[in-house]
């Protein structure tokens, strides 16, 4: 990340989607690990995602208030 400002409103939107989609899948994927090196290696990738998403939604907010 940290490219958000050269995206397009389109393509942020559709990262947003993907980093959405991205979430879901991971959650799923935590809650049929076993084994606590999975779980913590999703629980990692989890949060990761997250913060990549919140960075992506405080810069769709801040071009909405544009």
């Amino acid at each position: 990340m940290g490219n958000e400002g050269a995206l397009s409103d389109s393509e942020l939107a559709d990262r947003i989607a993907i980093l959405r989609d991205n979430i879901r899948q991971l959650i799923e994927q935590a809650a049929g690990a076993s084994g606590e090196q999975n779980e913590e290696r999703i629980a990692d990738r989890i949060s990761q995602q997250n913060e990549d998403l919140e960075k992506l939604l405080r810069e769709q907010d801040a071009r909405s208030k544009k």
